[in-house]
């Protein structure tokens, strides 16, 4: 097991007139398939709440759908389950997919009733992971339909935060549209995971197969990506780090000596993780030293990681080198698959923008912003996206309030893609 990487850069030819210039690089970063096929077992915990509120149809569902996943298991994968109202409670203990008819007769056992604590089913979700985290992917799938009255917000950004310190993955699903989606981002932000809408129980069992399909095709964990900055290269002060596939989120770095340090957390073998970086790029001091040589050293990357299969941790990737070329006559030359990734992050800004608006009572500002994110949108070729996204500007120009599940499906729209481009 070993990790693909590649770098792409914005435009690799560089002014060799101007002081400083500016660059996006594109790092993709996957992992490559085990040679035998097999990644390390799955350690899934589902935190599911049934406070009243999921009474009927919506339990019955997500029970279902649980029901489900853990058909699609396989027998040396383990599985908990914990349950939540306004307290939180073991229902299935951290255990081999082995017994599967044991297994769904107790997740079928969940009954309505109660409030809403989060933080507490991530708390006791995080204590029952860690009894089959050695040697296994640990995945935690955390489903609610409310908002976390019962419980502390703060807590579940820690439990989070902490899961992560663990090698552990936190996922959120929202059902229905009563839940926050600010809470429920940031849960999955900061534990690594994506977030998911499950707008009705006829689509909750495909939310849960998407997921697992996702978490299966894990290969290594605890991934980290290291870059060694030239002397003449620096970061941008104001967001410099970005992840724009398969979610868009914006990432913090650490400083390690002089390298930048970014969690990455886990690689998939199916599914690129790429991070955006926006560099200042000054050749003036280069040319002093070397004014001969026309290929200009950017940086160096590198990926620190652990392979579950084989209980190996800290392992490295072979360094990759980025040049870019010094030209006396510059002409523009744009990567176009880093274009597409500009215009990833540009739809997630200019999305969040048009919500800031939305909660100052500022709904031209919104639905210009949203009008922005659409077209951006359309130009990335994500058609859904662009659909959603344009609609809710509309009602917004025509005085209509936004409903809950507007805004949640165009939450969703600004973190992912919708729809895969024609020519990527």
């Amino acid at each position: 097991m070993s990790v693909n990487l590649t770098c792409k850069l914005s435009d690799r030819n560089l002014d060799s007139s101007q002081g400083s210039s500016q660059r996006q690089l594109a790092i993709a970063i996957s992992a490559n398939a085990a040679f035998d096929g097999n990644n390390a077992p799955l350690n899934l915990c589902l935190v599911l709440d049934h406070s009243g509120s999921m009474g009927g149809q919506p339990l019955d569902t997500v029970k279902r759908a649980a029901r489900d996943l853990v058909d699609c298991m396989y027998p040396q994968d383990r599985i908990s389950v914990i349950g939540f109202d306004h307290k939180a409670h073991v229902v299935v203990e951290n255990q081999p997919v082995d017994r599967i008819e044991s297994i769904k007769a107790k997740i079928q056992s969940l009954k309505a009733s109660g409030g809403t604590c989060i933080d507490d089913g991530i708390k006791l979700g995080l204590q029952e992971s860690s009894k089959g985290k050695d040697g296994t992917i640990s995945q935690i799938f955390v489903l609610t339909d409310g908002e976390n009255e019962h419980g502390d917000n703060e807590r579940c950004f820690q439990f989070s935060r902490l899961a992560t310190e663990y090698n552990m993955t936190l996922h959120s699903l929202g059902f229905g549209d009563s839940w926050n989606q600010d809470v429920l981002e940031r849960i999955a932000d900061a534990g690594g995971g994506a977030m998911a809408y499950i707008p009705t129980p006829e689509a909750a069992g495909g939310e849960f197969q998407k997921l697992l399909k996702r978490v299966q095709a894990i290969g290594l964990t605890n991934a980290h990506l290291i870059l060694q900055l030239s002397p003449h290269v620096r970061l941008a002060e104001l967001k410099p780090i970005a992840q724009v596939s398969p979610d868009t989120i914006e990432l913090t770095y650490q400083t390690e000596g002089n390298a930048i340090i970014v969690r990455l957390g886990d690689l998939m073998t199916d599914v690129e993780r790429v991070v955006l970086f926006n560099l200042y790029i000054s050749p003036a001091s280069y040319i002093v030293e070397s004014p001969h040589n026309l290929e200009i050293p950017i940086l160096t990357a590198q990926v620190r990681f652990d392979i579950p299969a084989l209980a190996k941790t800290n392992s490295l990737s072979s360094l990759v080198a980025v040049t870019a070329e010094l030209v006396q006559d510059f002409a523009p030359n744009a990567d176009p698959q880093v274009q597409n990734y500009l215009l990833a992050l540009a739809k997630y800004r200019q999305t969040q923008l048009a919500e800031q608006k939305l909660q100052q009572g500022d709904r031209t500002g919104a639905a210009t912003m949203l009008q922005s994110a659409a077209k951006t949108a359309l130009q990335m070729g994500d058609h859904n996206a662009s659909t959603i996204l344009q609609n809710n500007a509309t009602r917004l120009q025509e005085g209509t309030t936004l409903s809950e599940a507007d805004r949640k499906k165009t939450r969703i729209a600004s973190k992912t893609v919708l729809q895969t481009p024609a020519n990527p």
